[in-house]
């Protein structure tokens, strides 16, 4: 608060007359000024990032590039023509397969995946009980049934040590997502449905890129599906790719798409502008993964807040969102008025999946109790990419405004 000129302020007397107060200010009122800083935006403090969180997706000259090709060589209108072609090799290449089918989202992608692997009418489809809810409603879309079992709540996904008790003959395939910041553990995973004589379907939707035992996720499950909806790490508004290995699973995927065309494709424009994209995916995972673990260090110790996280020697995820859990009840309770407040500090915070914990058992069964889901459902809190890709210093900034706010909601 800054005062050019001497500040006067009058008092009037019981008698009418005016008497002046003078009071000598300094260039700065710190005490005041430290009070503002630290009340929230809601209550009419200054945001911590006043001009709010990055727009996703990044202004990219590869991708204009790319737009401005497919305009000049007609390709943008065409049923076939070079990009779905180069972006179907180029992922084959990096999961080290020639089977890679495009299709119209990461939702549709699953479906596919699941008639690929012939699931039909009656069979189980294992599952985390904390998932995205397009999952759950594939496996419905062919018929199948949904089994839940309990996530591991430092990942956030499906965890393996349940599957055991959750497999009877009807059971099939086994559904495992990599979510936020954590990956499932495929390596057992895999492991226990060999054994079982299950196969796997490994959602990389929000993991392109990402390293599971220094191994691609995506190349660990018999089919694997990817995604580049409008908030994915690697977009075209909408969009996803199947996966496989195996030639069977591909040609089975293609039958049941052929309509006299593909019915449901991803378009040559589509294609163009990701094929940029990928060539960045590396690098880019590479920095949301340093900025992630300045931030996760900044904000060790904050109270009510535990980290989601799979960074380790091992596995590398790529931070589609940076996640933790609520661990008050208080914070739980307010998780909406917490949100409205990241957010009004310029923080693009917001709340996850609901989850399935409250799925009635005519659409599924349980396989474990669910109260890790159940937890993970009502307290969990993301924090989208794109600011992970800015300068180190922004993470200063990031950490401020979330002790800030978790700060004013757990103050007595």
């Amino acid at each position: 608060m800054v005062f050019s000129e001497p500040f006067l302020p009058s008092v009037v007397g019981h008698n009418g007359t005016a008497h002046h107060i003078i009071i000598l200010v300094t260039s700065t009122l710190e005490p005041y000024q430290g009070f503002l800083m630290n009340q929230l935006a809601i209550h009419g403090g200054p945001p911590v990032f006043p001009e709010g969180p990055p727009t996703w997706p990044a202004l990219e000259p590869g991708v204009q590039a790319a737009l401005l090709q497919t305009y000049q060589d007609g390709s943008w209108g065409k049923y076939h023509g070079p990009h779905c072609a180069e972006l179907a090799s180029t992922l084959g290449q990096m999961h080290g397969t020639e089977f890679v089918t495009l299709c119209s989202s990461g939702t549709i992608a699953v479906e596919l995946a699941l008639r690929g692997l012939q699931v039909r009418p009656g069979d189980e489809v294992v599952l985390a009980g904390y998932d995205f809810p397009g999952n759950f409603r594939a496996i419905e879309a062919v018929g199948a049934r949904p089994v839940l079992v309990d996530i591991r709540p430092e990942t956030l996904c499906l965890d393996e040590k349940l599957l055991e008790a959750s497999i009877r003959k009807e059971t099939r395939v086994v559904l495992a997502s990599h979510l936020h910041s954590g990956t499932a553990n495929m390596p057992l995973l895999v492991r226990f449905a060999r054994q079982h004589g299950l196969t796997v379907l490994e959602d990389a939707c929000q993991s392109p890129g990402a390293q599971i035992s220094r191994q691609t996720a995506g190349t660990w499950g018999d089919v694997s599906v990817l995604s580049f909806g409008g908030s994915k790490l690697l977009t075209a508004g909408r969009g996803g790719a199947v996966i496989t290995q195996q030639a069977e699973i591909h040609q089975r995927m293609r039958v049941y798409s052929d309509r006299g065309n593909q019915a449901f494709p991803l378009s040559e424009l589509q294609a163009a502008v990701l094929i940029p994209q990928l060539e960045l995916l590396e690098q880019r995972n590479k920095t949301r993964r340093e900025n992630a673990r300045r931030l996760l260090r900044l904000l060790t110790g904050t109270p009510g807040i535990q980290p989601v996280d799979t960074c380790s020697e091992h596995d590398q995820t790529s931070y589609y969102k940076l996640a933790w859990l609520l661990t008050s009840d208080h914070l739980t309770e307010h998780r909406d008025d917490l949100l409205t407040a990241f957010r009004a500090e310029g923080l693009a915070i917001d709340a996850g999946f609901r989850g399935f914990d409250r799925r009635s058992t005519r659409r599924c069964r349980r396989a474990s109790e669910l109260n890790h889901s159940a937890w993970a459902g009502r307290a969990n809190i993301l924090l989208h990419h794109p600011v992970l890709l800015e300068p180190p210093a922004t993470m200063d900034r990031i950490a401020e405004g979330i002790t800030k706010v978790i700060t004013a909601f757990t103050r007595p």
